[in-house]
């Protein structure tokens, strides 16, 4: 029997190009499709998480959301990759500042997540997981960052399981070299690893939870155009 379409993926095989971005929310994976794709076609709209495939100077690229959080990434790139024969998953995501050099709208390649999740466990290792990205995403994103001019830090991020997290790990995060906090990154990279796949984070600074300073939705939907150009040049 087929395994597509899966639940939560109503397409059929070669609706996909080798190579998806994938934000966390629809409606930035609507806006890099109207602004950035020419003939866009919507490919999955299963319980409103919007993927499209379209192209982009010429090469078939596909943008779909991921929703928020570990295990919502992790149904949807392991999907992607195992039935879908997608070969490069970019998430292209919000994160908040740990490290105090970052700014609002800097933009973050993860080179490692660490991070607080049991998402790893489910592969039969007994110690602790430190996935990375794959080396040839991650050196095209950093040659091309540069030839755009758009300074990006390169380094150790935090994937969370929680949100509003009454731990407050942040302080010793800082103390560790950690860039910046999100949700996705740590299971995205783990997925790959165990496809043979390729995955990068690429992540736009939303906030800054030692100071109180942040951007509105809005602004995270449509204004995080360095980390999506970036993507599409190296997709």
């Amino acid at each position: 029997m087929s395994n597509t379409p899966t639940p939560h993926i109503g397409c059929n095989p070669g609706d996909f190009a080798r190579t998806v971005l994938m934000p966390g929310d629809p409606l930035r994976a609507r806006f890099i499709a109207d602004n950035y794709l020419t003939n866009a076609k919507l490919v999955n709209n299963v319980r409103g998480v919007q993927g499209f495939t379209g192209e982009y100077k010429g090469k078939k690229v596909s943008v779909m959301a991921s929703g928020m959080g570990m295990p919502s990434i992790g149904i949807y790139s392991y999907e992607l990759f195992n039935f879908y024969g997608v070969e490069n998953i970019i998430r292209i995501g919000s994160a908040g500042m740990i490290h105090q050099g970052l700014r609002l709208r800097s933009v973050v390649a993860a080179m490692t997540a660490y991070s607080n999740s049991d998402y790893g466990a489910q592969f039969g290792f007994k110690g602790n997981l430190a996935p990375c990205a794959s080396w040839d995403l991650l050196r095209a994103a950093a040659d091309c960052a540069q030839r755009m001019g758009i300074e990006m830090p390169v380094g150790p991020i935090y994937s969370s399981d929680v949100f509003y997290d009454e731990s407050k790990p942040m302080g010793i995060l800082q103390g560790l070299g950690v860039l910046c906090a999100e949700m996705e990154t740590y299971a995205l990279y783990l997925n790959a690893a165990r496809a043979g796949k390729n995955a990068l984070s690429l992540l736009t600074i939303s906030d800054n939870p030692f100071t109180g300073e942040g951007l509105d939705a809005e602004q995270r939907q449509n204004t995080f155009t360095h980390m999506m150009e970036i993507a599409l040049e190296i997709a």
